[in-house]
């Protein structure tokens, strides 16, 4: 697999996720360096980013007021839905918006659709994308669905290890989604070996 034919895909890093937030994910704070170079890392080798967020109504059956299991979050448009301030993403980034309608829990980048209505699938295939580096929040949730979609859907799936972080809203939880990723096929990576990659690229 060629680096050419390669994407880096980045998890929900919003507001809401970090320290302050509503549903802060515990150590996100420490993905936020590699993912940095990783990102500088792909606008220099040419490769196309990708970016998903939460953008939940607020009737939505995520939040635990309408039966769900968490807080409310990343409300379309609110401070807490924004890319988190110290990240920078280039203007070209691809944003891919989930979980946007109430009855819709968008745990997985591939469940909708990006700003400009193509699903990210069809979005990964006409840049001639096989191979996806993900990293993002949360280990256990959506990136876990993230990757598993990925492979389900013909894609090659690179777990970017020190670029992600976990809930563990019960304990175990971690430990059985990277068991998951890694039955299903995915591969395991840190972002130091993926540095090394992209600077190959032609």
């Amino acid at each position: 697999m060629t680096t050419q034919e390669s994407a880096l895909l980045l998890i929900d890093l919003q507001n809401d996720f970090f320290s302050g937030g509503r549903l802060a994910v515990p150590n996100a704070e420490q993905i936020v360096t590699p993912i940095c170079l990783l990102v500088s890392a792909a606008i220099k080798a040419n490769l196309p980013i990708f970016a998903s967020r939460d953008w939940h109504p607020k009737d939505s059956v995520q939040f635990t007021e309408n039966g769900g299991p968490w807080p409310t979050h990343c409300i379309a448009g609110s401070h807490g839905a924004q890319f988190y301030e110290s990240l920078r993403l280039p203007e070209n980034t691809v944003v891919i918006n989930k979980g946007v309608s109430s009855n819709s829990h968008g745990y997985s980048a591939f469940e909708t659709s990006a700003e400009d209505g193509h699903c990210l699938a069809d979005e990964l295939s006409l840049r001639g994308t096989r191979s996806i580096y993900v990293g993002g929040l949360a280990t256990d949730y959506c990136v876990l669905h993230t990757v598993l979609d990925a492979m389900r859907l013909g894609f090659h799936a690179v777990l970017l290890t020190d670029a992600s972080a976990a809930v563990e809203n019960t304990e175990g939880d971690s430990d059985k989604a990277l068991a998951q990723m890694r039955t299903a096929g995915a591969r395991f990576e840190n972002s130091r070996q993926v540095l090394g990659q992209f600077a190959r690229v032609p």
